[in-house]
């Protein structure tokens, strides 16, 4: 039985980086395979290659295999650069348990971005309370991964 529209709480996830809004947002989204951990955080395991951001709305978040299968994590809602994205996400499982992925971009000081991620609808799934549990801790390397390549890739924004 699904749960009430509302009645799981978001996870919220905030970083603030050393970059513009543009150069946060590019990264997050063109550069998603340059930071996205994908041999901890991925469908398949030791066999992706590669995972890439689609642009703009209807693009897909596709992880790449070894066998040249893909499998698609999501599909972009929203697209309005620099300030936020948002899109479906369903990482190995079905279209239909699909949970919503909204990521902002505010500028801070000079040089800074404030970037935030919500991870909501858990209510779509029967067992989202039990899956919203594993992702509370999952995004946290994520996050720390992204922030990472962030302050390497040193480029001015």
């Amino acid at each position: 039985m699904l749960n009430q529209p509302g009645t799981i709480e978001p996870i919220r996830k905030v970083v603030t980086v050393p970059a513009s809004t543009e150069r946060a947002f590019e990264l997050f989204t063109a550069g998603f395979g340059e930071w996205w951990p994908l041999a901890t955080h991925s469908v398949g395991e030791d066999k992706a290659t590669g995972v890439v951001f689609g642009e703009g709305v209807g693009g897909d978040i596709v992880e790449s295999l070894a066998d040249g299968s893909t499998a698609v994590w999501g599909t972009v809602t929203r697209w309005e650069p620099p300030h936020l994205v948002a899109c479906t996400w369903h990482a190995g499982t079905p279209v239909a348990q699909a949970t919503h992925l909204e990521v902002t971009f505010t500028a801070g000081k000079p040089g800074e971005t404030l970037v935030q991620l919500v991870h909501s609808g858990w209510e779509l799934r029967a067992d989202g309370e039990q899956v919203r549990s594993g992702y509370e801790t999952g995004w946290d390397p994520v996050v720390a991964s992204y922030a990472r390549q962030a302050a390497l890739s040193g480029l001015p924004g």
